[in-house]
């Protein structure tokens, strides 16, 4: 028999303490990249006992629980990344974090929580399953492609043939509660860029003795906003963003190079590729009309847009209807320009991302994802919970 989804949400709430203290374990102790070893040890001591075949990855330090159900049926693939952000937390909550210069600041603690939630609530429902569940505790979305190294590792292979996959991601500036996602493109590709402009150092007195790359740095990043609005179409978004400008070692020197970093993002290929042409242009021109040469680099893992399957995103907002109520489900009129290494896994397998609305409760202006005030409402947890356990039943709503 298969229980109904009143009875699920029920058990998901009755874990609400559970969920909490596991997700401020990890608010706690946030970890950044591919190693993070004491969430790997919160998470391994979270499932224990459950009867799930666990495995530990050898690349990063991921966790892959494996759940086989009474009958045969599809395999899902449900997931929770686990990494921090090289953030200093300014939220002031008793349970803020305890490593300085490092957060939660992107909801990652919540998801492993709902994960293991699922993980017990699918645990007891053995028999009702059809199929296999296999649970994906990742490490390394903020940059790292950790997706992208599981996979490498064997993750859609290992376990048999993965036939859908779900993830859910928080989003703090929305309505509590509220589930919010769209077919096709849901997230921008990103790709990361440095630029270093050489010229010649000199006294900061006489600058026409050598050749300043400040200024020449700095026409750049406003030419390169110009090329993005001029040179890309405005139906066909892409965003390019300097983030960080380094350069000289004191007062009186005009130094020798400039770094800047940032990111591309994008909604389409044709987009992509006319940004990243546009910004090796653009710096080109620049350097060479001010007798500066330059490089650019691209670093880190480029992540391809996040696009989910429509008869997937189809199935998970009507398990969220039958969650939170038909009235708090959203179909998204647009994509946004954030990214996700989810992405890499939807290039693989038929599935979804939701977001689920987590704004705390009172806030006026609740700060974004990647903030260092940014905070949720733990109150939505076991609505992931039960999302996350009626995608691997799949049972009729």
């Amino acid at each position: 028999m298969v229980t109904s989804v009143a009875t699920l949400v029920a058990e998901a709430e009755a874990m609400q303490d559970d969920l909490v203290a596991v997700r401020r374990a990890l608010h706690r102790h946030p970890e950044v990249g591919l190693q993070l070893p004491h969430t790997q040890a919160v998470v391994m001591e979270a499932l224990a006992g459950l009867g799930l075949d666990v495995h530990r990855g050898e690349a990063t330090t991921s966790v892959v629980a494996v759940l086989d159900g009474g009958r045969p049926g599809r395999t899902t693939l449900l997931r929770g990344d686990m990494d921090a952000l090289p953030l200093g937390e300014q939220t002031g909550l008793p349970y803020a974090s305890a490593i300085e210069g490092t957060m939660h600041a992107c909801g990652h603690d919540a998801h492993v929580a709902m994960l293991v939630g699922a993980a017990r609530l699918l645990a007891r429902r053995r028999e009702e399953l059809a199929g296999r569940a296999v649970l994906m505790f990742q490490p390394g979305e903020e940059g790292y492609g950790g997706a992208k190294v599981m996979i490498d590792e064997g993750l859609l292979d290992q376990y048999g043939p993965v036939d859908r996959a779900f993830a859910i991601h928080v989003a703090p500036t929305e309505p509590a509660g509220w589930v919010l996602s769209r077919a096709g493109a849901l997230m921008a590709s990103s790709d990361l860029f440095r630029v270093t402009v050489t010229g010649k150092g000199a006294h900061a007195s006489t600058p026409h003795e050598g050749v300043d790359p400040v200024p020449v740095a700095c026409e750049m990043v406003v030419a390169l906003q110009a090329m993005a609005t001029r040179r890309l179409a405005a139906t066909d978004p892409a965003v390019v963003t300097v983030s960080r400008i380094e350069a000289g070692t004191t007062y009186n020197v005009t130094p020798e190079t400039v770094v800047l970093s940032g990111t591309v993002r994008a909604l389409s290929d044709v987009a992509r590729a006319g940004a990243l042409a546009g910004l090796r242009r653009v710096v080109d021109g620049v350097a060479a009309a001010h007798l500066c040469t330059a490089s650019v680099e691209e670093v880190g893992v480029s992540y391809p847009m996040t696009v989910n399957d429509p008869g997937a995103v189809d199935e998970a907002l009507a398990f969220a209807g039958a969650v939170v109520g038909p009235e708090r489900v959203l179909r998204m009129p647009t994509a946004a320009m954030t990214a996700e290494d989810w992405s890499f896994v939807l290039q693989r397998v038929p599935g979804s991302m939701v977001h689920l609305g987590a704004a705390p409760e009172g806030a006026d202006e609740p700060a974004p994802n990647h903030s260092p005030r940014m905070a949720i409402d733990e109150r939505v947890l076991p609505t992931g919970v039960a999302l996350h356990v009626l995608t691997a039943l799949q049972p009729p709503v």
